[in-house]
């Protein structure tokens, strides 16, 4: 799907106001989340947090380490009910512009490689596979690599 204008969409720093309902959607969204204080310490840490909202609602969130010329796309998600609707290509669009202001030559990410969705949204973008990380993600029977991406800016 194309990333098509929504109305009342908009982008904006994560604050520590948003951890509540960051976290709440994390918990929707994964079957091993990021814990609310995950977030925060990404926030104190300094890292590009992000969120997308409809009007005043959150409705996905994205956190960006960066380092010297490097990015790293820690997490990424958008709301169940807003996905297939070109949000979060568009917002993935917003967070390698976050990057490449940044003066970044590259933006790395990891993804499972049973998030079909994620793993065609990232090749569609650009996003090259450079590695796998073995047993890099927790799973109900145990553990699960990781296909780690770049996209070279």
């Amino acid at each position: 799907m194309s990333a098509v204008p929504i109305p009342q969409m908009h982008y904006r720093s994560m604050r520590a106001a948003d951890l509540p309902v960051v976290a709440k959607l994390e918990k929707e969204l994964y079957a091993f989340p990021w814990s609310a204080g995950n977030f925060r310490d990404s926030l104190s840490a300094g890292y590009d947090c992000w969120t997308v909202c409809h009007g005043e609602t959150v409705i996905g969130y994205a956190v960006l380490m960066i380092a010297l010329d490097e990015a790293h796309l820690l997490n990424i998600a958008i709301a169940e009910n807003w996905q297939n609707q070109g949000v979060g290509r568009a917002f993935l669009r917003h967070m390698v512009e976050v990057a490449r202001n940044a003066a970044c030559g590259i933006v790395y990410l990891e993804v499972r490689p049973s998030n079909v969705a994620a793993r065609h949204l990232y090749r569609t973008m650009g996003f090259q596979q450079i590695a796998i990380r073995p047993s890099y993600y927790p799973t109900t029977l145990g553990r699960e690599d990781a296909l780690f991406l770049g996209l070279t800016l």
